[in-house]
């Protein structure tokens, strides 16, 4: 995820908490989608795809938050 953001998202889980627990929410979505995709949690498609919405929506709020530190 972002992977070539690496530098600054590291930057960014050190100084800004928003963003370390926007990362965090997303890494547990992420874990939670393949849990249920792979059979290990019981879910419906429906929430599996809510999950995958919610992911894309923090990975964008992440991107933006990248985008505006290396402006400064």
């Amino acid at each position: 995820m972002l992977a070539e953001y690496r530098v600054e998202i590291s930057e960014l889980k050190q100084s800004n908490a928003h963003f370390t627990k926007i990362f965090n929410d997303h890494n547990k979505l992420d874990q939670d989608v393949q849990d249920a995709e792979h059979g290990r949690v019981g879910m419906s498609d429906m929430e599996i795809e809510v999950m995958k919405k919610k992911k894309l929506i923090l990975k964008d709020e992440m991107l933006k938050m990248i985008l505006e530190s290396k402006k400064v």
